[in-house]
């Protein structure tokens, strides 16, 4: 039985076409891939179906009801849910009150039910089979649980065809494989998922069926049993997208960067250091420490003991702008719609703000220079973007993180600290940013680099990290890099290795 029929859809921004005569059938009960490149227009597409946008033309049919430019809310009364890339969440609200938010429940006073709110909250996660406190503070969840909790509120709202985009971006391999065993249970309750990825191990995993865009058209459809990720990668970028390794050995100057036995919230006692030109992987599951470490390094959260040196000189005490002035450090964090991008403000403010913050004695803004550099970094991230004058939430998840490395690379910084760097970045990109970490290694910037993806490191790390409980696991050098060997310190299933014993407190 076909849920969904999207038919001939077309969409145009500022005279632009994003979407030309598109055709799009989803199958009850399945979980279908929408795959492409950044900008290929899945999200526009998506955008449509949950009333969002309004097509320019077409036709599209839910349970065979026509919806004709249909509102969020006409979008999910009819059983739509859009659980998004960067989840749509109130961090300083409870669980849930998230859960509940404008359709609360109220005794007939008008006031307030929390308790039947709770209850109910209580009820959706145990049958998801999720450990989530429904008087928890969203803000202190993991990104995993978020993605849970927005899966909780489609399932209240009685969605029975769900959208999600990029789920799995943040979260380990632990987490992804609950997520698909949730997934899958809902399958058999005919709950239909339309499922936007990049990772093509996942896709063959979890997907039934697939259809690719590309440019805005329509390329192929069909069954995932049927094709292989070679193949789908073809049709995705319109090229063969080598999955060689692509690092290269290189010779590292001195040591630039130190920490000894440094500590603060969620990391303990860590001790490395890193030369100049030199490439560090750190990894390990979600809330293992990695992250933590990278916004201490960078003056978002201090450091509570221990030592950190850039250049010869204390830096544990640098907040961000001595971090970034002093140290000559730059960052790329993690959630970008949190922590890097401006949603109100134009492309190109969004690149040449964090060197005008470091220049400020500057009044003035040359927007031909800026202009021109953006260009530069537009042609060598290959960013796709109608003007630099659109807002950034113009532009596509994907392209949006490459704005944050072209701030990146703008402040000159020497070394470069970058959390989950290629989140939302497809296939055919991300081979173009590992290039882009090689290149900068080898013009003397260093490199931290902490990701999810254990592939990732293999691929550019000269040396990896490996984070447990907080503290420093394992330290591998390029010749033990693999994923078995990352996950098994990763979990703590084998003792820790490469660190001084004075370092390693096993929880």
């Amino acid at each position: 039985m076909v849920v969904l029929s999207m038919k001939h859809i077309s969409k145009s921004f500022f005279g632009v076409p994003v979407l030309s005569d598109v055709s799009f059938e989803v199958e009850e009960g399945e979980v279908h891939a929408l795959l492409g490149e950044n900008g290929a227009g899945k999200s526009t597409l998506m955008n449509i179906l949950g009333g969002v946008y309004t097509k320019d033309s077409g036709t599209v049919e839910v349970n065979g009801v026509n919806l004709e430019n249909a509102s969020v809310t006409e979008s999910e009364k009819a059983g739509v849910a859009f659980v998004h890339q960067e989840l749509n969440l109130f961090n300083d609200l409870l669980v849930f009150e998230n859960l509940f938010l404008g359709k609360e429940i109220l005794y007939k006073t008008r006031t307030l039910n929390k308790r039947a709110m709770i209850a109910r909250s209580r009820e959706l996660f145990d049958d998801l089979g999720v450990k989530i406190n429904p008087k928890s503070l969203v803000a202190d969840l993991e990104t995993s649980q978020k993605q849970l909790l927005e899966i909780a509120k489609a399932l209240d709202a009685n969605a029975r065809l769900i959208i999600l985009d990029e789920p799995t971006t943040a979260l380990n391999t632990s987490e992804i494989e609950h997520l698909f065993s949730i997934i899958r249970n809902l399958q058999k309750k005919k709950i239909t998922f339309i499922f936007i990825s990049h990772k093509m191990p996942e896709v063959f995993t979890i997907a039934d069926r697939y259809t690719v865009l590309r440019n805005g058209f329509f390329v192929k459809t069909g069954r995932i049993s049927d094709t292989t990720p070679q193949e789908l990668t073809v049709s995705m970028v319109g090229r063969e997208v080598s999955d060689k390794e692509i690092y290269a050995r290189r010779a590292p100057g001195e040591v630039i960067l130190k920490l000894d036995k440094a500590s603060g919230p969620g990391f303990h006692d860590i001790s490395f250091e890193v030369r100049q030109g030199e490439i560090i992987g750190l990894t390990g599951l979600a809330g293992s420490g990695a992250s933590n470490l990278i916004q201490a390094m960078f003056g978002v959260i201090p450091f509570s003991g221990g030592s950190f040196t850039v250049f010869g000189k204390e830096a544990r005490t640098y907040g961000i702008h001595q971090a970034m002035k002093v140290a000559r450090i730059g960052m790329v964090p993690s959630n970008r719609k949190e922590n890097s991008i401006l949603p109100f403000m134009q492309i190109l403010e969004n690149e040449y703000i964090s060197e005008h913050t470091l220049s400020s004695r500057i009044q003035h803004i040359f927007i031909k220079q800026e202009a021109a550099k953006y260009h530069h970094y537009k042609e060598m991230l290959n960013i796709k973007a109608r003007s630099y004058r659109a807002l950034i939430t113009s532009m596509s998840g994907g392209n949006q993180q490459k704005i944050i490395l072209a701030r990146l690379l703008n402040t000159n910084a020497d070394i470069f600290l970058m959390d989950n760097p290629t989140q939302g970045i497809d296939v055919g990109a991300k081979g173009e940013i590992y290039k882009l970490i090689l290149n900068l290694s080898e013009q003397g910037k260093t490199i931290v680099v902490n990701t999810l993806e254990i592939p990732e490191i293999e691929k550019v790390a000269d040396q990896c990290v490996v984070f447990y409980h907080g503290r420093i696991h394992a330290i591998l050098d390029r010749n033990r890099i693999d994923e078995t060997t990352v996950m098994l310190h990763a979990t703590g299933a084998v003792p820790p290795a490469g660190v001084a014993d004075e370092h390693i407190h096993m929880e």
